[in-house]
């Protein structure tokens, strides 16, 4: 019966791994040696990426590629790109070709405004809390005069605080709702900072505010926190041409336009259609998102909360056909940094960046919405004419050829051979059979 361990943190990384491999590695030893594989050999690289998080065992390696010819706003780019999901890059590349002979992408940034709020019970009169806001309010920005003097004096800092009423959904809460400009942060230690020093001042002001002493009500902070939901952070990329230059030996451009704008609005209409359709967006947005360092986590939660703004969940893309000009657009929500965090610390994450040719936070804005836009219209374009599993399969046969343990010189057979026929994990397991006869 597997134990608890405590003093777990304490312990170094040998430690770890031999009590790991003690309770939950004893059937397969080699595999805690694993992890030793996965170390690297600069004794001081591998301790930055011990020092990153907490009770590091090893490195989890994913491919570091780059997709080329990029043509963003008449500029060229190669975007570095970190995925693990065979196709992706290919579909980036392929994208960018076909768009950089109609013009390339063109992208522009919306707006930057960063949010986050101090969350509170009121059980009181609901006069008493907005006179009492009005007269904090200006305190409260006082208070953070310390923590913003460095924002402030590049551009940046607290925008504006509002009193929110939110009591008649769940009684007794209110939030006082906070905008904020980060500049080339992605700002979330900044704006928590703020925050949770206005949010002490704003405690402390109600217990000397006169109306909260003679009614003994008085406001409590349950928590302050940055919200990861920026619908004011946003940018926008599109690509046009005539339809005619649509028009491939495969298909006419006019028939193609109007599948593809049809196949956008059913991921408008169509929740179990326009998840998928996201998400193929995302594998392009993420992939840049993950090599400059940026959380990709957050980027997520705020994309699809933004895809459901409408009390419904639709398609984050939009294309249309006018005036025989095809248009396909995108607008994201994307709160990403290019100072702080991972930015300046990782070395693949500062050559990333390098390749970018060290953008500001809104370029790096106007990358990533191009990454989506590109990859959403590789995968549309693929599943309109050839179907998707006809590139995806040809990109998935390397994972399948690794996974049968095939040989160099297997693999090369088997690259020729699928040239010409269509990839199943069956149909390749029968390949290798009948080649090692």
């Amino acid at each position: 019966m597997k134990q608890p361990v405590s003093g777990f943190s304490k312990k170094s990384k040998l430690e770890k791994i031999e009590w790991l491999a003690e309770n939950y590695l004893s059937n397969n030893p080699s595999s805690a040696q694993n992890l030793k594989k996965y170390w690297n050999e600069d004794d001081q690289l591998q301790q930055l990426h011990d020092d990153f998080i907490e009770n590091t065992l090893s490195n989890y390696y994913l491919p570091f590629a780059i997709a080329p010819n990029f043509l963003i706003n008449g500029k060229f780019y190669a975007l570095p790109m970190v995925t693990e999901e065979s196709s992706v890059v290919a579909a980036a590349s392929n994208a960018a070709k076909f768009w950089l002979e109609r013009g390339g992408f063109k992208a522009e940034v919306i707006s930057t405004e960063k949010n986050g709020q101090i969350h509170f019970n009121f059980y009181g009169n609901e006069k008493s809390i907005e006179a009492f806001f009005e007269i904090v309010k200006p305190k409260l920005i006082e208070s953070i005069q310390s923590i913003e003097k460095n924002m402030k004096s590049r551009g940046g800092g607290l925008l504006e605080l509002s009193l929110v009423d939110k009591s008649h959904i769940l009684e007794g809460y209110f939030y006082i709702h906070a905008t904020f400009e980060t500049l080339d942060a992605m700002g979330a230690n900044f704006i928590n900072s703020c925050l949770e020093r206005m949010a002490q001042t704003f405690e402390e002001e109600a217990r000397r505010f006169e109306a909260f002493q003679k009614d003994e009500v008085f406001p409590e902070v349950v928590m302050s926190i940055l919200s990861n939901y920026v619908p004011e952070c946003l940018v926008r990329a599109e690509v046009s041409c005539k339809i005619d230059e649509l028009t491939s030996k495969n298909y006419d451009g006019k028939q193609f336009a109007e599948k593809f704008v049809r196949a956008i609005e059913i991921a408008k209409t169509e929740t179990r259609r326009a998840v998928t359709h996201n998400k193929g967006i995302m594998n392009g947005v993420d992939a840049v998102v993950l090599a400059t360092g940026n959380d990709f986590r957050a980027v997520e939660a705020c994309v699809h909360a933004y895809a459901a703004r409408n009390s419904y969940y639709g398609s984050l893309t939009h294309a249309k056909i006018e005036n025989d000009i095809f248009t396909f657009w995108i607008e994201l929500p994307l709160a990403v940094g290019t100072v702080g965090g991972l930015t300046s610390l990782h070395p693949l994450t500062k050559l990333a960046f390098e390749i970018l040719q060290k953008p500001d936070a809104k370029e790096l804005m106007k990358i990533l919405a191009v990454a989506g836009l590109a990859q959403n219209f590789a995968a549309v374009r693929s599943l309109i004419t050839t179907g998707i599993q006809k590139g995806h399969m040809k990109m998935h046969l390397m994972n399948i050829l690794n996974q049968l343990q095939a040989t160099k010189q297997e693999k090369e057979k088997a690259l020729d051979y699928y040239k010409e026929n269509a990839v199943s994990h069956n149909s390749v397991t029968s390949f290798l059979k009948n080649l090692r006869k």
